[in-house]
């Protein structure tokens, strides 16, 4: 991140400032130009598909429920509805058997991922993801995270860059539940992040 020519007065007082925030976010995406998309949807498929199958063959329910669980927000960015249907298919594992729950599973996940993401679904995921942060978060990191999405909204950045972003804040928060998800494994950028690494110096809180 380039150095930023800040008033004194803002560290001096610790007055919260929206023009530092602005600038962050200037100085690392506005000048960059719109990012071209680098995920190849049909491979970040075929991967979810495959590792589906070796599920399938093992016919253990506690590696379905990890796998509902690992790729929720996968599922969430493509088809929010078959979310739902799968959610309740791994749910049904005392009454329905397994097999049964499996076959079902296997025709409604290639149903969800048929469905190609969009801007929208990704910021509704993205805004799920915000709740995970938002109580530990200070107004400023608020502020900064919503540009952060506004950004990708105006497709100033990728989605990839976006949660590359992101990325970072799992692990400052030490969130074990994020930190397994593919949506970050398969979508984000493999460089992690800066933006929110002078939060860490804790100069705005």
């Amino acid at each position: 991140m380039q150095n930023l020519l800040v008033p004194t007065s803002i560290f001096s007082y610790g007055v919260y400032n929206r023009w530092l925030i602005s600038q962050i976010v200037k100085k690392n995406f506005i000048h960059s130009g719109p990012e071209k998309v680098t995920v190849n949807e049909k491979e970040i498929v075929h991967f979810v598909i495959n590792r589906f199958s070796e599920i399938k063959k093992s016919k253990k329910i506690a590696e379905l429920v990890e796998f509902q669980a690992m790729n929720k927000y996968m599922l969430m960015v493509h088809n929010q509805q078959q979310l739902k249907i799968l959610g309740n298919l791994v749910a049904s594992h005392k009454t329905i058997p397994i097999e049964d729950i499996l076959e079902q599973y296997h025709a409604h996940l290639k149903n969800a991922l048929s469905k190609p993401p969009t801007i929208k679904t990704h910021l509704n995921a993205m805004m799920h993801i915000f709740g995970y942060f938002s109580k530990h978060f200070t107004s400023a990191e608020k502020d900064l995270y919503f540009q952060l999405l506004s950004q990708f909204k105006n497709e100033k950045i990728t989605v990839g860059k976006t949660l590359s972003e992101i990325g970072p804040l799992i692990y400052r928060f030490n969130d074990t539940y994020l930190a397994r998800q593919t949506y970050f494994l398969l979508y984000a950028d493999t460089r992690p992040g800066v933006l929110f690494a002078v939060f860490d110096n804790k100069i705005l809180r």
